[in-house]
């Protein structure tokens, strides 16, 4: 079949393609960014258009010759998302409706009992303009799924490895039914060859239906982790439970919310229709222990094909950018001479942020990112997913991949919470000898007065903070080159 796959670089947009090119499909894949795409290892396999799902034009053309349109996208960082990703999905359905595909696939969640939070109705309302759109469509309703990288299974890792005791909201008690994502990847895959009758909902869902206090439970044994002590309280609201998960956990307020408020309700598949038209897995689906160990593998072997956090916001353009012109910018440029190599400069730039460090004053770093997460933002703790290679698109801490010219430029684009637009750009110019030149530049386009003030007040920190970050790098590069032995971790 041809399958057009909209949000491609998403958690299971990535995980999703390969499956289909196994399964024989040609694929063609929708990002806005096609940069993003640059450096998977399927890129040679696959069509890659640029396009937007709120720009009815580039959808037109992006499903055009298509049989299968897969619709995984939604924007729960967006304040408007409910009108956003209404107006994407009905763009989505009457474009392939014209289009005369000949069948819908979408990933959303199980719809539980009772009154159904914002996020929840914007995803059952997705779900039902695309089965009125007049192409046969499958939406698949799934609860938790367990992969490495996925947001639910960070939130379950981060709040069982990091408190050996804790207290707890009452929905930890309620019935859930998570799934591993290779069962769901097993059910997206095969959805493309449904035939042309099959139109509607249906749940999908692991073997086990345990309550979430149970899972961590299951994750700490699997883990080697002792007995986690868990007391529960009445009194912990859904929206107090998202600025826990925000503190104490990588995943963001913006996605806690979602996560939690679909678990205030028992969230358990009513109907096993989907085994009528797509059998399990001959190899049966995966109990959540087995699903937790193929996860924590994953992460041990820095082999985490997508994470939560793969999809990011559109980039801005720099405002040096051409297009860009009015307002202030603000630059903090540092330059230092190394004897180290340029590729074993590179190395150390590549491999910046995550376990490795900002290589200056990790305390200011450290207090930065608890403000960030108190503020609602990412903070520091996404982390990277591989230790000595990055990609474009990714997210890096509190940055994003914004940019990278291996071996030479990397630059960063800044999404903690700030009154303006930040980014940071670390470079590196042979020096005409066996040593090279390090680049760094800050750059900052305030917004209002706040915008200003902000980096005023920061200003003095600057020399600690870049300075250090300039010293440290090519001291760095330098001790690899009189010490080849592996880069140890750096502050």
């Amino acid at each position: 079949m041809r399958c057009v796959v909209f949000g491609a670089t998403g958690y299971i947009g990535g995980r999703l393609i390969p499956q289909l090119l196994a399964a024989g499909h040609d694929v063609r894949a929708v990002a806005r960014d096609p940069g993003k795409l640059a450096e998977v290892p399927w890129r040679d396999r696959i069509e890659i258009v640029r396009g937007d799902v709120t720009g009815p034009a580039s959808v037109a053309d992006a499903v055009r010759d298509q049989q299968v349109v897969y619709y995984l996208v939604h924007s729960l960082h967006q304040r408007d998302f409910v009108d956003v990703d209404r107006a994407a999905a009905d763009t989505v359905a009457k474009a392939a409706s014209h289009a005369n595909a000949e069948r819908i696939v979408y990933l959303g969640g199980i719809t539980p009992e009772g009154e159904l939070s914002p996020h929840l109705a914007s995803r059952k309302e997705v779900g039902e303009i695309l089965l009125a759109s007049g192409v046969p469509t499958a939406v698949l309703r799934a609860a938790i799924i367990i992969g490495s990288g996925s947001a639910s299974f960070e939130m379950l890792r981060y709040l069982t490895e990091r408190l050996p005791a804790m207290v707890t909201p009452r929905w930890v008690h309620n019935l859930i039914q998570p799934i591993a994502v290779r069962d769901v990847l097993h059910y997206l895959t095969r959805a493309a060859t449904l035939p042309p009758e099959v139109n509607g909902g249906f749940d999908i869902g692991g073997p086990d239906v345990l309550s979430y206090l149970d899972m961590m439970r299951r994750y700490a044994v699997v883990a080697g982790l002792q007995r986690r002590v868990i007391v529960p309280v009445p009194v912990l609201t859904p929206w107090l439970s998202a600025q826990w998960v925000n503190l104490v956990t990588p995943v963001p307020r913006s996605i806690a919310v979602p996560l939690i408020e679909s678990l205030v309700h028992e969230v358990i598949r009513r109907d096993h229709d989907i085994d009528e038209h797509i059998p399990p897995p001959s190899e049966g689906l995966i109990h959540v222990e087995h699903a937790i160990e193929l996860a924590l593998a994953k992460i041990r072997d820095a082999d985490v094909p997508t994470r939560w956090s793969d999809a990011g916001a559109p980039s801005d353009p720099l405002p040096t950018d051409p297009d860009w012109s009015g307002g202030s910018i603000y630059t903090d440029v540092r330059q230092t001479k190394t004897s180290a190599d340029p590729k074993t400069l590179w190395s150390v730039i590549e491999s910046i942020g995550g376990e490795h460090g900002w290589y200056s004053f990790p305390l200011a770093w450290s207090v930065r990112g608890w403000i960030d997460r108190l503020a609602g933002g990412v903070g520091l703790r996404r982390g990277r997913k591989d230790p000595r290679r990055l990609h474009v698109g990714e997210a890096l801490d509190w940055w994003r991949v914004e940019s990278l010219e291996r071996p030479h430029m990397l630059r960063l684009r800044a999404e903690m919470r700030v009154p303006g637009r930040a980014w940071l750009e670390l470079s590196v110019v042979p020096d005409g000898g066996s040593g090279a030149i390090y680049r760094q530049r800050a750059i900052f386009e305030p917004h209002g007065l706040a915008g200003h003030m902000y980096w005023k007040s920061i200003a003095p920190f600057h020399g600690v903070i870049f300075g250090g970050m300039s010293r440290n790098i090519t001291g760095a590069a330098e001790a690899l080159v009189n010490d080849p032995a592996p880069q140890k971790n750096h502050p």
